[in-house]
């Protein structure tokens, strides 16, 4: 007998629904008509036991014991569904051939392997488990990937990461939340301070950029503009910025600005009717290819823009138009490219987005199925591939409106697949002035591409400069006299910047690089998936509001002062993204066989220690008179009786992720 573990029921029934009928429904399975059994998890079966399951003494929250670190990890199952882990207990024995069917990326490798682990499986039999990769709910979908099972263990590596993940994220939040929630206590303060290697440093972010906002000077600064003609007696013909020279640095701040008034003006007064000469002109034709598909993060920031949605309605909505509907593909995807076999199937996929979207009728009918895109790359896609609309040309009559703009969103961007880049040309002329160096930009737009296809007011090319003319720049040769005419000095000021969104948070997690204050770490992290994964990013900043270290202002996210005093008495290290950044690095070496899971563990262990022993010594009167935040209703235990505070939300029915200790 052929044994399916799916990650959940709904992935379950897609796997029965396309296996030979009549099928026999029992109580967590369904037996098909030649043998085979679809079996599933619902989540995590199994949960990392508490640290009272070590030693009976950890049940008290206590300075004097941390850090608590397990000799011999231990799993337990979780008591809401003990009754489905019996049924797979008993299937598996049966079972002569076992199918990982979890959902394909790291978590999903680890939900299923775990269980088999637990069950003390033989090793033969594990040996010869096979994966199943689904990430189209549709029959069609199901049936092909049927075909194209592989050998669990070419998985191993994600299960690895994800496990060391797991167990890094528990040592790391049981240990740091216990000693600041007591630390708390001793200032006053009644509830849980959670800290995790991945919600901290974001809390730090906040804290940071508020900080920032509330400590922001603006000042004057000034720019010198030429105003050109072609001769003295003729109009205007364009502006040039002149470009201050390194005499000038003393004058300017650290972004090129000149913050000296006389400067600026003393450049006017000096190219007031004055000859000008042309020293260069340049104009080069380039190209910019369509924005690659959707991965989650990228749409949750796209949605935030587009329609002002959280994280986490993203997320709830694609999951719903994945296991619901069978709308869309998998959407816990952090690729963005797509197998080179899915190019075969565009016409069913562009006709059921007819079907769909009426409001895109125009895209789809100029699209060119002839064009491909650099999305379609075999080598870009590992376990899963990018969001994309699936063949199904029924049930979006039934869609809310954010499944609607969710949908839109993801169809759209599939279709740009089959537009010609956009293309333009940019032009820049170079002047000499009086002795200063005086530029001219300008962007000219030769063919709109797939710009075509973009909402109205999304048309305007994205990348025009600060100096881009309004009208045509003339054809200037270098040598070429011209005219200086009345000059323009514009006064402006700095701006603080913008307190995080929802699509500015998210931007800063999936590019951490930009926040990380090692040079060498930055560069390093520049490609890789940022502070935490597609999965979590959501659900770790719900947390964060939860907790009541974030609240909103309209559609600004800002700390409050408990998320404040928590940043600002914790090491620093645990504040930045830096470190946590780094573990991200290293549990991606670990899914592609770069580093060992000891490699990982045993320098965090040792930095555990010195992070365990700075968190008891935390400054407890910053707690001092803060209000406890509202804990939800009907969880008012005190601190010492809860979990350890770690920031684990358990896996809802909707999203079907295992709790985060992020």
């Amino acid at each position: 007998m052929r044994l399916f573990i799916a990650e959940k029921p709904s992935l379950g029934r897609a796997i029965a629904a396309v296996l030979p009928k009549p099928h026999q429904k029992g109580e967590g399975f369904v037996r098909a008509a030649n043998g085979d059994v679809v079996s599933w998890c619902i989540g995590h079966l199994l949960e990392q036991a508490e640290p009272e399951a070590y030693n009976p003494a950890f049940k008290q929250w206590r300075l004097d014991v941390l850090p608590i670190v397990p000799d011999s990890w231990q799993l337990q199952p979780k008591s809401q569904t003990r009754k489905q882990l019996t049924v797979l207990r008993k299937l598996v024995k049966e079972a002569s051939q076992l199918v990982h069917a979890g959902d394909p990326d790291r978590e999903g490798q680890l939900l299923v392997d775990e269980v088999i682990s637990y069950l003390n499986v033989p090793s033969a039999k594990r040996q010869n488990m096979q994966r199943l990769l689904v990430s189209d709910l549709n029959p069609k979908a199901v049936s092909r990937a049927l075909t194209q099972l592989r050998s669990n263990q070419e998985f191993i590596p994600l299960s690895t990461s994800a496990l060391a993940r797991s167990r890094a994220d528990w040592l790391y939040g049981i240990n740091l939340t216990r000693a600041c929630t007591l630390k708390g206590q001793q200032g006053g303060l009644k509830q849980v301070l959670s800290v995790g290697r991945v919600q901290t440093p974001i809390l730090g972010l906040v804290v940071r950029r508020d900080e920032e906002i509330r400590q922001f000077v603006s000042r004057p600064f000034y720019e010198v503009c030429a105003a050109i003609h072609l001769q003295a007696d003729q109009p205007l013909c364009f502006y040039a910025s002149w470009q201050p020279s390194d005499a000038c640095a003393s004058h300017q701040d650290e972004e090129g600005r000149v913050l000296n008034p006389r400067l600026a003006n003393n450049v006017a007064t000096r190219i007031r009717q004055q000859e000008a000469r042309v020293t260069a002109t340049d104009r080069k034709e380039k190209q910019q290819a369509a924005p690659l598909p959707y991965n989650l993060s990228a749409l949750q920031i796209d949605a935030a823009k587009a329609f002002g949605l959280s994280a986490k309605h993203v997320l709830d909505g694609c999951q719903s138009l994945y296991e619901k509907y069978q709308l869309i593909t998998y959407p816990r995807s952090d690729c963005r490219y797509l197998p080179m076999d899915h190019y075969s199937r565009r016409e069913a996929v562009i006709q059921a987005i007819g079907q769909h979207q009426p409001e895109l009728a125009s895209v789809v009918q100029g699209a060119n199925l002839g064009l491909r895109s650099k999305a379609w790359n075999d080598r870009k896609v590992e376990a899963h591939h990018a969001i994309i609309p699936t063949e199904k040309t029924t049930g979006a009559d039934r869609l809310t409106l954010t499944e609607k703009q969710l949908y839109s969103l993801i169809a759209r961007q599939y279709l740009l697949q089959f537009y010609p880049p956009y293309r333009y040309a940019d032009r820049r002329i170079e002047l000499e002035i009086a002795g200063g160096r005086f530029v001219a930009n300008e962007r000219e737009n030769l063919e709109p591409g797939w710009k075509a296809a973009m909402p109205p007011g999304k048309q305007r090319p994205a990348a025009d400069g600060p100096d881009s003319q309004s009208q045509p720049l003339p054809a200037l040769s270098p040598g070429q006299l011209v005219w200086s005419g009345e000059p323009r000095v514009d006064e402006k000021h700095t701006q603080p910047p913008a307190h995080f969104s929802d699509a500015s948070l998210l931007a800063a997690m999936t590019g951490i690089n930009r926040f990380v204050k090692d040079r060498q770490l930055r560069k390093i992290l520049k490609d890789t998936d940022g502070l935490g994964t597609e999965a979590t990013r959501a659900s770790i900043i719900e947390l964060l509001f939860k907790r009541g270290f974030l609240h909103r202002e309209g559609k600004s996210i800002l700390a409050t002062p408990l998320g404040c005093a928590l940043i600002n008495t914790l090491p620093e290290s645990t504040t930045v993204p830096d470190m946590t950044a780094h573990w991200e690095r290293q549990l991606n070496d670990i899914s592609e066989r770069a580093l060992k899971y000891d490699g990982f563990m045993q320098p965090l262990l040792e930095q555990l220690h010195n992070l365990v022993g700075q968190a008891c010594q935390l400054n407890t009167q910053a707690f001092s008179g803060l209000p406890s935040h509202s804990p939800v209703k009907g969880k008012s235990r005190r601190p010492q009786q809860r979990r350890a505070g770690t920031g684990k939300s358990r896996k809802s029915s909707s999203t079907g992720r295992r709790r985060q200790t992020d």
